[in-house]
């Protein structure tokens, strides 16, 4: 049966059902419409209303959206509004949900601890640790010291921190299941959807949380990471609220989280068993949420005055273990962009691993100048010379500054090629030693104060640029600059003493390092910069110059209105302004070599720990550094040398140091890096022996007791044989020489150690 019989049949059936009566009462309904006639009623209906309209109908209007009539009792829709609902509904809905009122205080808490330890029973705690946990609202209940106040200021948090505190320190105390349930209040807290901003109360429980000792286990790391992912997510203006909250807590409470963070990221590195953490493909995020919540704790540190604790104390030593070149070479081409790089972060990498940054940059580029000129010699078919790797310098000892100046200026296009050293006159080859030799004399030299190049502050022991405007010669502190420049680039330290506001000047950014004439150097200055250095007045030739620190300043008074003004203009002007010329040229020398990108991970600190080494002298770590040869950590000769060593004072420690290593600082990474090495020589010889190109001692035998001395000093003397007194002996090691005298008549009769 096909389709048109089917409706045939249907049309059929339904002619001969009944009508449907109404209900009484009321009339019956007319048949419905077929399909076909209630089509044609519309098209007969939209044809009538065209030709009524059509007359007055605008003739412009090519296109017109016929409407149907509302009818009567139709009600046109409405817009519902706030004005519109029914009284009870009107009620006014919070920004902020309100806070319950809790009257617990410290004291009843820890009465309530008291009483569980001696009684066993820990429902009330367990009931106060579920309550308080469960949500950021509960925690700003337990903890605000008043519930529904703003305290919306970076000053006060508005938490009573010795309830926080009294919390933790007894939350480890209770049983295991009260533990377990804070961790899952914690994870509800955070699994909550949050829109929109955070109020300062969500700021409030972020606080709270990041206190939470629990987290030095590696099995809550799961949770700890989301709670440092959302606190790595908050906006810029409520971290700022964090930075100067955080700053508040006392040494040993701030130091706690930041150690756990420390751990949290080398854990994450390097864990201790594979199952101990999720694999890094589903946690990439961890690392770098926990260092952008580190980054607050150190810039807490850092706007406190005094710091919280050591900026050293920040250094994750893990990182020395990971490739720091390729996240490095990572922070070159990305930048501060979404790619994560440690180097984002350079307050969590060690010293000792920025100078190996800096080092390996310095190598490379070392390497690129040296192809560029072996490819320019070949390119024009001229002889190569393997000295056009290194940057040559030949000085008179006669003329030492005026050569030095003349060398470093014809070779300025060498200055990042490896340092090579010769004294003009004098056979050697520069293995380290005869450049450490240069930099030594050139120092000593330049920073002498009958040269008048710098001042001496006795006070804080440092040097300061001196203010004199006559005839200078500012490519001497050029100079300076660039043998500071030197120094970092090939790893000597030097002995210099600047006071750390100079290294501050040293990193401010510069708008061009070729333009001479161009500012450079202009650091904010504080009272506190000027302790160190602290003119009275500016004095030329005996004379005293006045300079106005503000246009037509001789004519403005001193008042107590104005007198803040004035002491920060004449800090201004001691510290920046008055050696503007003298500093922009120091600044251009060490940017010559130092231009490099490396440059920008440092702190001031550090820059002074590269240039200057470390004063620190801490010879038992030598002592497990060193190296032998021809003789055992265990031979009776060792042992003597380093009993004797270490009984030394510091100032003999350093001339020990001086002689045999040129320099008495230690370098950034340590007396490991010194390479001390002690060698014995069977060969017997009339004079001692000192490498200091390879920081190494050689033991000489010789015939008698009486032979040492001469030995040592290199001289002959009427230094009795016999033991020496303590008097001769202080007057020998005031020498440096003669600490080989000292260490050989008081190590042993037979050998000579130097």
């Amino acid at each position: 049966m096909d389709g048109d019989d089917l409706g045939s049949v249907t049309s059929r059936e339904r002619d001969k059902l009944p009508p449907i009566s109404g209900a009484p009462g009321r009339k019956a309904k007319p048949p419905l419409p077929t399909p076909g006639s209630l089509i044609n009623a519309l098209h007969h209906r939209q044809l009538q209303l065209r030709d009524a309209d059509m007359s007055t109908a605008p003739l412009d209007f090519k296109h017109v959206c016929e409407l149907p009539p509302i009818g009567s009792l139709a009600r046109p829709k409405q817009r519902v509004t706030i004005d519109t609902l029914p009284p009870e509904v009107k009620a006014p809905f919070p920004c902020d949900p309100v806070i319950p009122l809790r009257t617990k205080t410290t004291k009843d808490f820890l009465k309530e601890m008291e009483r569980a330890a001696l009684l066993g029973d820990w429902r009330e705690v367990r009931d106060f640790y579920l309550t308080t946990f469960d949500s950021f609202i509960e925690l700003n209940a337990a903890f605000k010291r008043e519930a529904n106040a703003s305290f919306d200021t970076t000053e006060d948090s508005g938490l009573d921190t010795k309830f926080v505190n009294a919390v933790y320190d007894s939350l480890l105390q209770t049983p295991q299941d009260i533990q377990k349930s804070v961790l899952k209040g914690i994870i509800n807290s955070l699994l909550r959807e949050w829109k929109g901003p955070r109020t300062k109360d969500d700021l409030r429980a972020y606080f709270i949380l990041v206190q939470n000792p629990q987290y030095s286990s590696t099995s809550t790391y799961v949770i700890y990471a989301h709670l440092l992912r959302q606190m790595a997510a908050l906006s810029e203006a409520d971290h700022h609220f964090l930075v100067h909250w955080l700053k508040k807590l006392p040494g040993q409470r701030f130091r706690q989280p930041v150690e756990r963070l420390l751990q949290f990221i080398s854990t994450r590195l390097f864990p201790a068993e594979p199952d101990e953490v999720p694999p890094a493909s589903k946690c990439s995020w961890w690392i770098p949420s926990a260092t952008k919540v580190l980054a607050l704790f150190n810039a807490a540190n850092s706007v406190s005055s005094p710091p919280v604790m050591p900026f050293a104390d920040f250094y994750n030593l893990t990182l020395e273990h990971i490739d720091f070149m390729e996240e490095y070479r990572t922070w070159q081409h990305y930048g501060n962009s979404s790619r994560f790089s440690f180097c984002q972060f350079p307050f969590i990498l060690s010293a000792a691993l920025k100078k190996a940054i800096i080092q390996k940059d310095s190598e490379q580029q070392m390497i690129n100048r040296a192809r560029q000129s072996l490819v320019s010699k070949v390119s024009r078919r001229q002889r190569v010379d393997m000295n056009l790797l290194f940057l040559n310098i030949r000085v008179r000892r006669s003329q030492l500054l005026a050569d030095s100046l003349d060398e470093l200026s014809r070779k300025r296009c060498d200055l990042k090629k490896k340092l090579r050293v010769t004294f003009v006159g004098e056979a050697g080859l520069d293995m380290g030693g005869l450049t450490k030799e240069w930099f030594l004399l050139l120092v000593r030299r330049i920073f002498h104060e009958d040269y008048g190049m710098f001042t001496y502050i006795k006070e804080s022991r440092c040097h300061w640029f001196s203010g004199w405007k006559g005839d200078i010669n500012y490519s001497e502190f050029q100079l300076i600059g660039t043998l500071m420049g030197l120094a970092v680039y090939n790893s000597i330290a030097l002995d210099i003493h600047f006071p750390l506001y100079c290294y501050r000047k040293l990193l401010t950014p510069p708008t061009d390092p070729w333009d001479q004439n161009a500012l450079v150097g202009m650091a904010t200055a504080t009272l506190d910069d000027m302790r160190q250095i602290m003119p009275v007045s500016q004095e030329e030739l005996g004379v005293v110059k006045l300079y106005n620190l503000k246009p037509g300043g001789d004519k403005i008074p001193v008042t107590k209105h104005n007198r803040k003004e004035y002491v920060q203009l004449y800090v201004d002007f001691l510290l920046n302004k008055s050696i503007s010329k003298q500093f922009a040229a120091f600044y251009h020398g060490f940017h010559s070599v130092c231009a490099s990108d490396a440059l920008m991970l440092l702190r001031p600190e550090e820059v002074e720990m590269l240039v200057c080494g470390s004063p620190q002298l801490d010879m038992s770590a030598l002592q497990k550094a060193a190296h032998y040869k021809g003789y055992g950590k265990s031979d009776a000769t060792i042992r003597t040398f380093w009993e004797v060593v270490l009984s030394f004072s510091v100032d003999l420690q350093k001339k020990l140091l001086h002689f045999v290593t040129g320099s008495d600082r230690v370098p950034v990474g340590g007396m490991a890096d010194l390479n001390f090495k002690i060698s014995r020589l069977d060969a017997p010889t009339d004079w001692y022996k000192r490498r200091q190109c390879e920081g190494s001692l050689c033991r000489i035998p010789v015939s008698t007791r009486s032979a040492c001395p001469r030995i040592a000093a290199g001289r002959s003397s009427n230094i009795s044989s016999s033991s020496p007194s303590p008097t001769r002996r202080a007057s020998a090691l005031s020498d440096p020489d003669a600490s080989a005298w000292a260490l050989a008549t008081l190590a042993s009769p037979s050998a000579l150690v130097v």
